[in-house]
């Protein structure tokens, strides 16, 4: 394995060659990351404040936040969707 004075240097190095010419995938295991916590993007999301207020109101119901209600709501209804 090459050994690499920066990280640039390295990421240079991998862009230009097959690891596996290093390494033996076939001997490679699955790893698992269970506190790792999914990547985000941040949106802008323009709303009527009328539903704003009715969404704010649902979510104090339930105790939670409003922006996690929403995500709730969305995952929901795209998991329905797929399902259909």
């Amino acid at each position: 394995m090459p050994e690499f004075k920066t990280e640039a240097e390295e990421r240079a190095f991998w862009e230009t060659h097959d690891s596996s010419d290093y390494l033996d995938w076939r001997q490679a295991q699955s790893a698992s990351f269970p506190r790792l916590k999914p990547s985000t993007k941040t949106i802008s999301l323009r709303l009527p404040e009328t539903l704003l207020d009715r969404i704010k109101i649902e979510a104090n119901k339930r105790d939670m936040p409003y922006q996690s209600l929403i995500k709730a709501w969305l995952a929901r209804d795209v998991n329905e969707n797929r399902r259909s």
